[in-house]
């Protein structure tokens, strides 16, 4: 029989009423839980450390490459042919396989990594890619599916780390992403850590003291008994939840403090924005955080691509290279799967504006670690780079491959939306075995 995981549509959160005389605000004595609650968080999870962390922790880096990456200027190039562009490729440490030079240190991994090379989606716009993309496009059933790191945080749970399940470290500006959830519901939407950054008044203010925060938190939570009775208890445990989050991110503020990272990690993984963010990647897996997604933005290359991918590529090469290194150093790389990709590729023809443009129909993405065999390359496109010439794979293919590496079988478990099965894959596709331990 079919696992179900039951999800009911109706549970959004809704802040509470204001019924009583004296503010949850004022009891709190700072603006943590405010801003936790405008997040609407639900869900909490057990504490733990990294040490700690069981061996059947599965857990998921996601490095989003927002805009587009090309393939041929990185995992598939096509040196000296029409569409190849200036760039040659290199030898890799997987014997027979070449990718851009732009990669040297990656190439030097490549027999740690699997890279798919024969991608075929459908979507060529940004507002329809990302969304299809990190949603697997499910069949239009009339609901929004959640994006892979929501459906991850609902399949598998938090885990044992007292941290957000779905967390993301991005450039400009952080907060509660509750629209990644779908109809998972916003507690299981994306806590995004704006450059890297906690959230703003994260710590406790100098008037109280230890005693005088478990005073506090005493009275919350005889108001939060109160507050529900004669109340839809999800409604309520989202409510609680609020608090208890802003409570655990003020006790893991060490977890933000980028000025802890040392000469040697930074010069490794690059002192530019996504090598730090990298690095607070990193410590949130080692912290247990379930899903990590790091984002790196201005891959659309639509102008100049040849420069753009030389000032880019680098920064990825860097950055990614380190920290497969280092979870594969650290023991951890068996339980983490590492997913770097876009929502697109890029045109094997180059434009009047010596750019490329979006391009589904054939593209590449790489991947290591949890659930995988490592050196392997599936897939192949044609000698200009231009159509797959192998089975084409969409990405239901993916989420499927993604799942079966982390132990969930998407064949047999499903979600119910009111009564109501949905599938968490798309039924039409499947995982691709080769990729597959």
């Amino acid at each position: 029989m079919a696992f179900k995981q039951e999800v009911n549509m109706t549970n959004k959160f809704r802040c509470p009423q204001q019924e009583h005389q004296i503010s949850r605000r004022r009891w709190l004595g700072t603006t943590v839980g405010t801003t936790v609650a405008s997040w609407g968080l639900g869900g909490l999870i057990q504490p733990s450390v990294a040490e700690s962390l069981r061996r059947d922790h599965k857990q998921v880096l996601f490095i989003w490459i927002d805009g587009g990456m090309s393939q041929l200027e990185s995992w598939d190039p096509k040196p000296n042919t029409e569409f190849g562009g200036p760039f040659r490729s290199i030898p890799t440490s997987l014997p027979g396989v070449y990718i851009s030079e732009l990669l040297p240190q990656t190439a030097q991994i490549m027999h740690k990594l699997a890279v798919v090379r024969s991608l075929c989606t459908q979507d060529n716009s940004h507002s329809a890619g990302v969304g299809r993309i990190q949603r697997g496009d499910p069949k239009d059933r009339g609901v929004t599916y959640p994006y892979f790191g929501s459906a991850v945080a609902n399949l598998l749970g938090p885990g044992e780390s007292a941290l957000p399940a779905y967390v993301w470290v991005k450039p400009g500006s952080g907060g509660f992403k509750h629209q990644d959830a779908g109809f998972l519901g916003p507690q299981y939407g994306a806590l995004a850590f704006g450059d890297g950054q906690a959230p703003s008044n994260l710590s406790r203010p100098e008037a109280f003291d230890a005693l005088d925060d478990q005073a506090r938190n005493r009275l919350r939570e005889a108001a939060n008994r109160r507050y529900a009775q004669n109340r839809r208890r999800k409604v309520t445990d989202a409510n609680t939840y609020v608090f208890d989050t802003a409570q655990t991110l003020m006790e893991r503020s060490d977890l933000f403090d980028q000025s802890t990272f040392t000469r040697q990690e930074l010069q490794r993984y690059g002192e530019h924005d996504l090598g730090r963010h990298m690095l607070v990647g990193r410590r949130m897996l080692e912290a247990g955080v379930r899903f990590v997604k790091v984002n790196s933005y201005g891959w659309d290359t639509h102008g100049d691509n040849f420069n753009g991918h030389a000032s880019l590529m680098p920064r990825f090469d860097q950055a990614f290279s380190a920290i497969v290194r280092d979870l594969s150093e650290r023991g951890m790389l068996e339980n983490v799967l590492v997913i770097a990709m876009s929502e697109f590729g890029r045109t094997p023809r180059i434009n009047g504006h010596i750019g490329r443009d979006h391009w589904p129909e054939a593209w590449s993405l790489a991947m290591a670690g949890c659930g995988l065999q490592s050196g392997v390359v599936a897939g192949a496109t044609n000698p200009l780079g231009t159509w797959v010439k192998s089975e084409e794979y969409d990405i239901g293919h993916m989420f499927h491959t993604w799942f079966h590496a982390l132990g969930i079988d998407a064949r047999h478990r499903e979600y119910v939306i009111n009564g109501q099965p949905l599938p968490i894959a798309h039924e039409d596709c499947h995982a691709i075995k080769e990729l597959l331990i």
